[in-house]
């Protein structure tokens, strides 16, 4: 099975003339949202970590703390390795968030062989890490992987938008819009780019992740 990552504009176009034929009630929605943005990060360690910090939290709230670690020098495994606990509540770190990012130190990930691992490979391997969750993988997946048939069916934006998109009298369960959806592979990256987007026409905010 080969690898599909979306690298560019254009293709993502390309997914999204796809899936439109497959699914033309996304035709609207492209008309009314446009081409979304890919939103790609550079992934590793440091990423991962942020997104650990950043759960539960408000979106200031997490930058605010996230910050504080950067000034203090403590986004790399080293530092973490070095530092007490002590030192990371002091930035803002609960003692949760601290055990989750030790044991994303302790599993010592080689990101670089995630580059070439099947998506549930990669999802199995991010989510042995104590505080990384199925959901927090895809989006690793998605914006750190360039991956392109990414669809998160727990995510609330997408569930809500899905149920727009198929007229649905009730939000899916994630077993419901799996298997809703399933036709959609291999573009459901670009399912999932243009629900968010298409959630934030709906509620006049932004929705993407990350």
């Amino acid at each position: 099975m080969s690898i599909q990552t979306i690298e560019s504009v254009e293709a993502l176009n390309e997914h999204i003339t796809a899936l439109i034929a497959i699914e033309p009630r996304f035709s609207p929605v492209h008309k009314q949202v446009g081409t979304p943005s890919l939103r790609h990060n550079t992934g590793g360690f440091e990423q991962l970590m942020r997104a650990m910090v950043g759960q539960q939290l408000s979106v200031a709230a997490a930058a605010s703390i996230w910050q504080r670690l950067v000034d203090a020098g403590l986004t790399t495994p080293n530092a973490i390795i070095e530092a007490t606990d002590e030192t990371l509540r002091a930035q803002g770190l609960s003692k949760q968030k601290t055990r989750y990012i030790r044991s994303l130190v302790e599993h010592d990930i080689d990101f670089s062989a995630l580059e070439t691992m099947l998506d549930e490979d990669v999802i199995n391997t991010l989510t042995a890490v104590i505080g990384i969750g199925r959901w927090t993988a895809e989006m690793y997946l998605l914006f750190s992987l360039k991956r392109a048939d990414v669809f998160a069916v727990d995510d609330l934006a997408i569930k809500v938008a899905a149920m727009e998109l198929l007229g649905l009298a009730e939000r899916p369960t994630p077993k419901q819009l799996k298997n809703l959806t399933q036709d959609w592979s291999p573009h459901r990256s670009a399912a999932s780019l243009l629900l968010w987007s298409y959630y934030g026409a709906l509620r006049n905010k932004t929705a993407v992740p990350l």
